[in-house]
């Protein structure tokens, strides 16, 4: 069956099963490969994507499920001009193995565009879902309270 779909401000039509998770289609149906497969049960956070800007662990979304805009990691920003919660994990050397990354970074996105000046508490709430196996999380919260303030001076 097709269905049409609108990923990082594109429309796609893909002819995929209904349910397909949304990381597989993402994936391998177009070809968008920052979100990752991490355990397959929305327990780690590795596949979180936004759906209408709201964090979703696309690893158990299903295809026809999916009701609004989706934004991946790469429609987040770019290596040119990324998006300040992308620029503060550089800066603050976030990354270990990389592999939660995308998915961590799209939590923290989500977040500082529903609160732009979280609170420790809140960081740590909105972020519960997403595990850093490398154990990264000081540097997280670090990064995403500098991109936070770097939003309230813009």
């Amino acid at each position: 069956m097709a269905f049409t779909l609108r990923v990082n401000g594109q429309t796609h039509t893909v002819d995929l099963p209904g349910d397909m998770p949304l990381l597989w289609v993402l994936r391998d149906g177009l070809n968008l490969t920052g979100t990752k497969y991490g355990c397959g049960v929305a327990a780690c956070g590795a596949c979180t994507v936004h759906v209408d800007g709201a964090p979703v662990q696309s690893c158990q979304l299903a295809l026809a499920d999916v009701d609004g805009e989706v934004t991946t990691i790469e429609g987040l920003g770019t290596p040119e001009a990324p998006a300040p919660i992308q620029q503060a994990w550089i800066e603050h050397q976030v990354a270990q193995c990389g592999y939660c990354q995308s998915g961590q970074i799209m939590a923290a996105a989500a977040l500082l565009a529903e609160t732009p000046a979280p609170s420790d508490a809140e960081i740590e709430a909105a972020m519960a879902l997403n595990l850093c196996r490398c154990g990264t999380y000081s540097a997280i919260r670090a990064a995403i309270r500098a991109a936070a303030a770097r939003l309230q001076e813009a």
